[in-house]
């Protein structure tokens, strides 16, 4: 692919061939990456003075984009010196602008490597995840776990995996950051009524609708990203981190939660696909489901909420409560 247009061409052409189920739909998503780092490197003047990992994060580091997708990512080079400072912050401005022309719309958070937060030197880096982790603000807690989602796309996973085991380490001898991790989480719209009616929008252009990703995925992603924290479990996508808790004996009960969470991903690709823009994208509109759909909806939202209260428990108090 000789420019961004091509691939954004070669992207829309042959998109439907991989919707059937989310983890092809992700492959080729990783697959269009690669192909504008390809084509951002090629447009540098020089080659990468030093080592460096190039990763994504958000949906697309846990391996859950949908159809449209926004950007997420990040850069860690080895070298702490002007070149290498100079050279990846030119490729990270690169690489947010190719994916921008491809079909990937900017980060409103600015979670991109042409952010200077999101593109730093291993040593700055390590400083700032410590930074992040003793400061325990509300935007620290939330970049920590934007950034415990990360997953490599280009270049050495050792300088991921070594900031990981960095949170992982500062887990272990400090217990109680769990608990200021849950704080950030545990407050979650309500999305089931009184007498068990889905709540949907009252107003505005989703009228009745309901936010997918907040009423349904960020729920589920949140409670098991603090357990997988907990485990320092390193994967990254909420079906093998729940995989991986399967293991342990004590989140045995936790199987059914991968197949809500497998249905809900199968879910959006199968009601959401045709929606034009990446905000309508999150949005389902309940009168237009049959009633087999809006009650597997019901199911997936009103266990989303005991999951949650499930690992609150399980990080307030320890041990091993049923769900």
């Amino acid at each position: 692919m000789s420019s961004y247009e091509s691939i954004k061409l070669w992207r829309e052409t042959h998109i439907a061939e991989y919707i059937s189920n989310s983890e092809s739909l992700n492959k080729f998503h990783d697959e269009i990456m690669v192909k504008v780092f390809e084509t951002a490197s090629a447009r540098m003047t020089s080659e990468a003075p030093c080592a460096f990992v190039w990763f994504i994060t958000g949906s697309g580091g846990r391996f859950e984009q949908g159809l449209i997708s926004d950007q997420d990512h990040g850069i860690i080079f080895q070298e702490d010196s002007s070149e290498a400072g100079y050279y990846f912050s030119e490729l990270g401005k690169e690489l947010s602008i190719g994916l921008q022309i491809v079909g990937y719309p900017f980060c409103e958070g600015k979670v991109m490597s042409s952010n200077p937060l999101w593109c730093q030197a291993a040593s700055s880096w390590n400083s700032q995840v410590v930074s992040w982790m003793e400061e325990g603000s509300w935007v620290s807690i939330r970049n920590l776990q934007i950034f415990y989602d990360a997953r490599k796309l280009v270049g050495d996973n050792e300088l991921l995996y070594h900031l990981k085991n960095l949170i992982h380490e500062y887990n272990h001898s400090h217990p109680q950051f769990l608990s200021r991790l849950l704080e950030n989480v545990k407050h979650v719209k309500k999305t089931i009524g009184p007498l068990g009616q889905i709540i949907v929008e009252e107003k505005g252009i989703h009228a009745g609708a309901i936010d997918l990703k907040y009423s349904a995925f960020i729920p589920y992603v949140n409670a098991v990203r603090l357990l997988a924290w907990k485990e320092a479990i390193i994967e990254t996508s909420t079906i093998s981190r729940l995989k991986e808790l399967n293991k342990l004996e004590k989140y045995e009960e936790l199987t059914h939660y991968q197949e809500n969470f497998s249905q809900l991903l199968q879910f959006r690709l199968d009601h959401l696909s045709s929606t034009a823009s990446y905000d309508d994208s999150h949005y389902l509109y309940v009168k237009k489901l049959t009633k087999d759909n809006q009650k597997l909806i019901k199911k997936i939202l009103k266990d989303g909420k005991k999951l949650q209260q499930y690992v609150q428990r399980m990080i307030e108090k320890g041990g091993n409560h049923g769900v």
